[in-house]
């Protein structure tokens, strides 16, 4: 069951990534920002630009959910996703680490630009190893056809994957939504991530 769930999530990911790349990327959107409220398959959010969103929610939606983790939790062979920027070392700096699941190991593999921060861009792949100097780890991804060293300063938003229900979308908690736009701050979308425990997905 929990193995059908992350092959599950791990598929609507790989479809969200790969649709902000398609040719049809102006009529696809993402939305960062808090609930306001939940009403059937309606979802108001205010957005981290301060919007006010309404997400219809096609029938089956399904709600995946966000937790803390620590650096210490990153292992060599684990897979991540890490948006990061450029910096004046040369070496990219992450703005945030996302642990997949074993089972979702392979989701959207790659290295693409990302719409965290300006230049930002983010990297899914499998850890080739980790190193530690006076100005924090380092880690070196490897994904099919290419590699990327990625710093982590202290103090960087570090998130794993963990199940959730309709009932943790509620007033205040922190949402990342990928959807179609449909009309004027409105969009069409079948899956919710949401902060557990006050966390804001930092993706």
């Amino acid at each position: 069951m929990a193995q059908s769930y992350w092959k599950n999530l791990g598929l609507a990911l790989v479809l969200a990534v790969t649709a902000f790349g398609s040719a049809e990327a102006a009529e696809k959107i993402r939305v960062r920002g808090v609930v306001e409220n939940l009403d059937g398959d309606t979802l108001n959010v205010k957005s981290r630009d301060g919007k006010d969103v309404m997400i219809m929610l096609k029938p089956g939606w399904a709600v995946s959910g966000i937790v803390s983790a620590k650096m210490s939790d990153i292992k060599v062979g684990d897979f991540v996703g890490i948006a990061s920027q450029p910096t004046e070392s040369g070496v990219n700096g992450a703005l945030e680490v996302l642990i997949f699941p074993a089972a979702m190991k392979g989701t959207g593999e790659g290295d693409r630009e990302w719409d965290l921060k300006p230049k930002s861009s983010m990297t899914n792949a499998t850890v080739a190893n980790s190193v530690t100097s006076v100005n924090g780890p380092t880690l070196t991804l490897k994904y099919n056809g290419g590699e990327r060293k990625i710093s982590v300063p202290e103090g960087t938003p570090i998130v794993t994957f963990a199940p959730a229900t309709k009932a943790d979308i509620k007033p205040g908690a922190g949402v990342i939504i990928n959807g179609t736009a449909t009309g004027d701050n409105m969009v069409e979308s079948d899956r919710v991530v949401v902060g557990l425990n006050g966390v804001i997905p930092p993706m």
